[in-house]
């Protein structure tokens, strides 16, 4: 019986100490303890209102909630800054009278990833993504509002993925 219970403690020692170097999220070891985002200016031809700064506040939560670093103003470890290039609004598929019935929203954000301690992860890449809705509904309302977060909801993970996961 007490090899047994000798047994089961090494197993959750050896259990808690594998996890040292892997977490839930993917990221792995962070070499930096302060992280910016700075404000991402709205470039597109189209200009949604509110869109940069949505944007720039969503990369903070999420990397604020994903990893144990600290937000900073300037002297960020690591520095995130770029600006939206594109938010376009086109038809998609057609109907047999050569009407869409289909529309596809997408938006880019070109991002320029700084890391001060591993100037080898530093990257400048555009990230997009896309949402489809049905052409004869207007991109308003709650509509606008589901594109616009789940379109922004996948870039700033794409780029959390990019710069801090290594997938």
């Amino acid at each position: 019986m007490r090899n047994i219970q000798y047994l089961i403690i090494i197993a959750i020692v050896f259990t808690f100490s594998s996890c040292s170097v892997y977490n839930f999220t993917g990221t792995g070891k962070i070499d930096a303890k302060t992280f910016q985002v700075n404000y991402f200016q709205n470039n597109a031809d189209l200009i949604e209102p509110g869109l940069d700064r949505t944007f720039t506040l969503q990369l903070q939560d999420l990397i604020q909630n994903q990893t144990n670093l600290n937000l900073v103003s300037s002297g960020g470890d690591l520095v995130y800054e770029g600006e939206i290039t594109d938010f376009r609004i086109s038809p998609m598929t057609a109907t047999a009278d050569q009407q869409a019935s289909q529309n596809r929203l997408k938006i880019r954000v070109n991002v320029r990833f700084t890391n001060r301690k591993k100037e080898t992860d530093d990257f400048e890449k555009s990230f997009e993504f896309y949402y489809d809705y049905p052409a004869q509904d207007q991109l308003i309302g709650t509509i606008k509002d589901t594109a616009i977060k789940e379109i922004l909801d996948r870039i700033t993970q794409d780029i959390f993925n990019e710069s801090l996961a290594k997938w």
